[in-house]
């Protein structure tokens, strides 16, 4: 079976995971909106990497019903955690024949957090959580710049609940790491994807420190995550091991981009914030720490802080950058 794949929300992962595999041949799918998805489909999609800088045609949809979707087709979810419970609901009723999407197709939720994955469930039957290793930045429309190459990412996926794999889904992640692979994408097959991205959520938690001070304080994310760490031993949460973590982000090879501005250097949080987008995914990076928090009857102050700080500045469109190292820490206290 050839597969195609239709990534919903195509920003920095989504497009660049859709750009390449364009470019690379295999039947895509991009799925945006506004200036971004008119943007594409009038002058295609630049990809800028250390090695290369194309632009390449793609096809691409603003909804469900600019798509006709089939049975072979692979729906890969690359939106903003907080957004994506909207986009699983529009597209789970999308007709595939006499069936429905949810019914009918893997849905893959290759975003941070690790909330998402089960939530899916609601919707689709059938779902595979993606632990997402790829540096890539989306901040004008018709382009992304993916930071790492020869391989350009990292996606470490299995089917979520782990204990619901069978034959069918194991053919299935052998075809789309096949498929992928071309595209500089690799993708390891884990028994089970939760633990690495529980790991992946530990490194996501300065994201909102480097959004607010528009530069990274080691000290502010070091607390964050030694918070989450205090609370993940009490929760008994399992994460792969270091040097497991570790190995594979030697594969990722970052270097400048050409041309490519310092200031585009920052993570999802931060281009959130630069694009003042109305709106982050904190609540499910740091928020997340504490809903696990809360729920054990503990506290969290650190991480709660960071993600209520970051809904404060993200209703206000506050550029990166606002707030000092001194400010953040007293706002934290």
């Amino acid at each position: 079976m050839t597969n195609r794949y239709v990534i919903i929300g195509a920003g920095a992962i989504g497009g660049g995971i859709g750009g390449l595999l364009t470019r690379s041949g295999v039947p895509t799918v991009l799925v945006a909106r506004g200036a971004h998805l008119d943007r594409m489909r009038a002058d295609g999609l630049r990809i800028r990497t250390p090695d290369t800088d194309e632009t390449t045609a793609v096809t691409v949809a603003g909804s469900p019903a600019d798509v006709e979707l089939t049975d072979s087709d692979v729906l890969v979810f690359t939106t903003k955690t907080h957004q994506v419970e909207a986009a699983l609901a529009e597209w789970a009723d999308a007709p595939v024949g006499d069936r429905t999407a949810g019914e009918a197709l893997p849905a893959l939720i290759a975003l941070n957090g690790v909330a998402a994955d089960r939530r899916a469930l609601r919707w689709f039957s059938r779902v595979y959580g993606v632990c997402v290793w790829m540096p890539a930045v989306y901040l004008t429309p018709g382009e992304v710049i993916v930071r790492a190459a020869p391989v350009h990412g990292i996606l470490h996926t299995s089917r979520v609940p782990a204990e619901a794999t069978d034959d069918a889904d194991r053919a299935l992640l052998a075809r789309i790491a096949a498929d992928w692979a071309p595209a500089g994408l690799e993708v390891p097959l884990p028994d089970d994807v939760m633990p690495w991205k529980y790991r992946k959520l530990l490194s996501n938690l300065g994201n909102a420190v480097q959004a607010l001070l528009g530069t990274m304080d080691r000290e502010i994310a070091e607390a964050a995550r030694s918070e989450a760490q205090r609370i993940y031993a009490a929760a008994a949460i399992t994460m792969n091991s270091e040097a497991d973590e570790q190995r594979s982000r030697e594969r990722l090879q970052v270097r400048p981009v050409p041309g490519a501005s310092p200031d585009a250097l920052g993570g999802s949080t931060w281009q959130s914030m630069k694009r003042r987008a109305g709106s982050s995914e904190a609540d499910f990076l740091n928020g997340e720490i504490a809903s696990i928090a809360h729920g054990l009857g503990m506290r969290a102050p650190v991480n709660a802080g960071l993600a209520r700080l970051m809904r404060q500045a993200s209703r206000a469109g506050t550029e990166p950058g606002a707030s000092t190292a001194d400010q953040l820490r007293a706002a934290l206290e």
